[in-house]
């Protein structure tokens, strides 16, 4: 049987002529292509700013320090998604409070927020899970009558969009990822988007060491000051260069997977043993997500047979042992995170995924639970 991957990198020749350009002329940070790379992202979101940082988790950690949170904030965060969305929260001294997710979509509503909002809330961190968007209104109007930061993890969702607006922008900023199963990538790396002009210039000082002037607004060579307290988070120029050369092309990338998941949809839509999300046109489809009984034989056969696929994700957060022993956390508070957790399966959908590969998956997948 031909081994189908679970994702492959879709970079062309020219532009690793580009890579090989940017290396050999040795100017690997502060060039050109980073300004390029975060013009593009925020014409392509529509957001009036967009700053490259090394990761998502950096921009999540970044935004969470903009915002203000420390010892004694509070902040809520899906009990179901990567570790590095409670951890940027943890990061500043505040405490991540787990609310309950919805069961298929993995994703955080108004009614499983409320539910742990106390005095000492100061932000909600949204995530768009496997691409799928939140639905953002109520959270979001009750965070701005209640002067609480909402915070959009869309590590998922570059061209997730929610009533005709890009994700991401509905909160103070909107943080993605370039990690190499992503969308695009750019090896490592992520961007922080936001609409707010004092929290951008947070952010651009903070993920540089606090220095308050970039290389060319320095009148004098190394002449700049420091009057905060900031991190190494940058992009370098040779990765803001292949995120640059992707994004010009990504919307091709994203018509390509709504076709991969409306074939999907359709050759599971007669297996009543197989759950999933109904199409959206919204979903920007990061993976396409199913969910079985039995999901971890599913799996080990699915290995042997060279399928690729993942899972996003096994274990909610407070079955981690950190989060567990430091809050006293049960899982009886968390039943569908738990059986999200027990049950999904995520399936390939990057751009050079043929159909007939769907369909092998496909029939793979409903004669093993036919079985």
């Amino acid at each position: 049987m031909t081994e189908i991957a679970f994702s492959k990198i879709n970079i062309k020749n020219q532009d690793l002529d580009l890579l090989k350009k940017i290396i050999k002329s040795g100017w690997l940070t502060h060039g050109k292509y980073t300004s390029l790379f975060e013009n593009s992202l925020a014409r392509f979101t529509k957001s009036k700013y967009c700053i490259a940082v090394s990761s998502c988790t950096a921009g999540l950690h970044l935004s969470c320090l903009a915002a203000g949170f420390s010892k004694g904030d509070e902040v809520i965060v899906p009990s179901m998604t990567h570790t590095a969305t409670a951890h940027a929260v943890e990061y500043t001294g505040a405490k991540a409070i787990f609310a309950d997710v919805e069961p298929i979509t993995g994703n955080l509503n108004f009614n499983l927020i409320k539910k742990k909002i106390t005095k000492k809330t100061k932000g909600i961190i949204l995530v768009h899970m496997a691409g799928l968007p939140c639905e953002i209104s109520q959270v979001r109007n009750f965070c701005k009558s209640k002067n609480i930061f909402l915070i959009e993890d869309c590590a998922h969702a570059l061209g997730t969009k929610y009533n005709n607006k890009h994700v991401g922008n509905f909160g103070i900023s909107g943080c993605f990822s370039f990690y190499p199963t992503k969308q695009i990538t750019t090896g490592e790396g992520g961007a922080v988007i936001t609409n707010n002009r004092a929290f951008y210039e947070k952010i651009k000082k903070l993920k540089a060491f606090g220095i308050d002037k970039d290389i060319n607004e320095r009148k004098k060579q190394g002449d700049y000051d420091v009057k905060s307290l900031g991190y190494n988070f940058r992009m370098t120029d040779f990765q803001a260069a292949l995120g640059y050369k992707q994004i010009l092309s990504y919307q091709n990338n994203l018509k390509r997977r709504a076709i991969l998941a409306k074939r999907y949809i359709d050759n599971f839509s007669n297996c009543k043993k197989i759950s999933f999300p109904k199409f959206s046109k919204n979903n920007s489809y990061f993976v396409f997500q199913i969910f079985i009984k039995n999901r971890d034989t599913v799996l080990q056969n699915l290995k042997e047979k060279k399928i690729g696929v993942s899972v996003h994700y096994m274990n909610p957060l407070p079955k981690m042992t950190y989060y567990k022993n430091k809050y006293k956390l049960h899982l009886k508070d968390f039943k569908n995170a738990c059986e999200y957790g027990n049950t999904n399966i995520s399936l390939p959908i990057y751009p050079l995924l043929k159909i007939s590969e769907v369909d092998l998956i496909c029939k793979t997948i409903i004669d093993m639970v036919n079985k």
